[in-house]
């Protein structure tokens, strides 16, 4: 019964972190779009989400998000 309960945990854990994956890299596109299409005021946010989407593809490694879901082979 334990070790059903830490599968499913480790599985959730391994879904997160591969969602953390897909959410970086939606995130570095939209934020270079954004930063080579938006005025000066905006493109400061844009920064800010090309910077975060990073943190999250260094965290959550870059390619585990389309390992998991079967995106890319």
């Amino acid at each position: 019964m334990m070790c059903d309960y830490f599968d499913a945990v480790g599985e959730s854990i391994e879904f997160l972190i591969a969602l953390g994956s897909l959410v970086g890299a939606l995130g570095l596109i939209i934020g270079i779009i954004g930063w080579l299409s938006l005025g000066q005021f905006q493109r400061h946010k844009m920064i800010g989400v090309i910077m975060g989407s990073v943190v999250l593809l260094v965290l959550c490694g870059a390619s585990t998000g389309f390992k998991y879901f079967h995106i890319y082979h």
